[in-house]
């Protein structure tokens, strides 16, 4: 059981890993690489939608890891 636990916070943390990279910073980081296209062919909701699916995504991926961490700590122990 804490082996498939541990590689659900394997896959869990490459996930969280991702999805920060792609949110857009200060100057627009990869996210804005990405979408740059896409803000111009379908003007600036769809960016600021998928930013918010980015951020919506981190808390549910951060929340997660926190659980999967906490169980799997608990399972060595």
């Amino acid at each position: 059981m804490a082996t498939i636990l541990t590689v659900l916070l394997l896959i869990n943390a490459l996930m969280l890993i991702a999805v920060i990279v792609l949110q857009a910073g200060k100057s627009a980081g990869l996210s804005g690489a990405i979408t740059g296209g896409a803000e111009q062919l379908f003007g600036r909701q769809k960016a600021r939608g998928i930013d918010g699916l980015l951020h919506n995504l981190t808390r549910i991926l951060a929340v997660t890891f926190m659980l999967l961490a906490m169980a799997v700590a608990y399972l060595v122990k």
